[in-house]
């Protein structure tokens, strides 16, 4: 199942034959990375260090190698600039022994400029550098992605108030395709582990990094699923599973291809989300001209905001049909390979991560989202 190792395990790489040649160590083309709560140590090649500024500063380069042919960081350029400084006097306990600087094309979060870095990142950057750092000192790295800015305009980042650059938001060692059938039976047994805990009959499911992070700020009081683009089959699994309740939570982007019939949302496989819209546009009554306009947009967030402009009520009513055929059409899918009254609710958020609509039955679970603007 395994195809390769996420981002975070090579930024990890190259910061750490940064450090150690800055601290005097010789260089190798190799690093052995520890995994958090993990006894494996995972080897990552490195593919060149240097110092530099009379060295003050260690440079280390490597090349990303997930191992998925369609993973945007497949052969990602990584630089990692390293520097020590000495904690102050004034201050003896530096409450960051580690930081994390966003350089060129890595993403930041729009609202804050803060950079966009998962935990499982920052936990293993913390893991393989604390104990090289010299004592008395603490460590500035620089994460640069050459080419990330660029690469960033093919992702859906945007649309999550990430800019300037790609994401660093893995949450595991192991890559794996959201497309591929591997990523489909691992979610299943996640499933199937989940239900022999103390399992309430209720799980969310969500699709991406980006949905999970999400999920995870907002303090779902539920059990979370990452489900990749295999949404259709896993529904039908958990009706197999005699799961109660099913809460699809997602990015309206995604989640409208439900609403057309598409249950494996990758985009290599199937699109359409603007053509679906119109349709709901029509059934809703939409003036023409207005339809018109939709069917020539590139993305659902810019119908989202001509919608809006024309009439914010027309949006709403129009984005609840789409939360509402959501979950319509995935129960008749469940049910043509299975007979069962499990619900499956739709919560909905946007571009600026916030939860704005949900389908009828997805109304009464969102309550279990403790840290939302709905």
């Amino acid at each position: 199942m395994k195809k390769g190792f996420s981002l975070p395990l090579w930024v990890a790489g190259s910061a750490k034959a940064a450090l150690k040649k800055l601290v005097g160590s010789s260089f190798e083309n190799y690093e052995l990375i520890k995994i958090p709560n993990e006894e494996k140590r995972i080897k990552i090649e490195i593919h060149s260090v240097g110092l530099f500024k009379d060295d003050s500063h260690a440079l280390g380069i490597s090349f990303a190698k997930s191992g998925l042919d369609l993973d945007i960081t497949q052969n990602l350029e990584i630089w990692t600039i390293a520097s020590l400084e000495k904690i102050s006097l004034n201050n003896p306990v530096q409450t960051n022994p580690i930081n994390i600087i966003p350089g060129s094309g890595v993403g930041i979060k729009e609202n804050t400029s803060e950079i966009c870095i998962s935990d499982f990142a920052k936990e293993l950057l913390y893991e393989n550098l604390l104990e090289i750092i010299p004592a008395g000192f603490y460590l500035n790295l620089e994460i640069i992605f050459p080419k990330g800015e660029f690469l960033a305009e093919r992702t859906s980042n945007k649309s999550f108030g990430i800019v300037a650059g790609l994401s660093i938001i893995g949450t595991s060692a192991e890559t794996y395709s959201s497309a591929s059938p591997d990523q489909l039976e691992e979610a299943k047994t996640k499933l199937s582990k989940l239900m022999k805990n103390d399992f309430k009959g209720k799980v969310v499911f969500v699709i991406g990094e980006n949905g999970l992070n999400l999920a995870k700020t907002c303090n779902v009081n539920l059990p979370i699923i990452k489900v990749g683009n295999w949404i259709g089959p896993l529904i039908v699994d958990a009706a197999i599973k005699n799961v109660k309740t099913v809460i699809l939570f997602g990015y309206h982007g995604k989640l409208i291809k439900l609403a057309g019939g598409i249950f494996h949302t990758h985009n290599h496989l199937a699109d359409g989300r603007i053509e679906i819209l119109v349709y709901l546009a029509v059934q809703e009554k939409v003036p023409p001209e207005i339809v018109v306009k939709l069917s020539y947009l590139n993305t659902l967030e810019d119908a989202l905001l001509l919608l809006e402009r024309f009439d914010k009520s027309t949006a709403e009513k129009l984005f609840k049909h789409l939360s509402n055929t959501i979950e319509k059409r995935s129960f008749a899918y469940v049910n043509r390979y299975v007979k069962t009254d499990m619900e499956i609710a739709a919560i909905i958020f946007d571009r600026k991560r916030e939860i704005r609509w949900t389908g009828t039955i997805g109304s009464d679970y969102i309550s279990y989202f403790q840290s939302n603007k709905f």
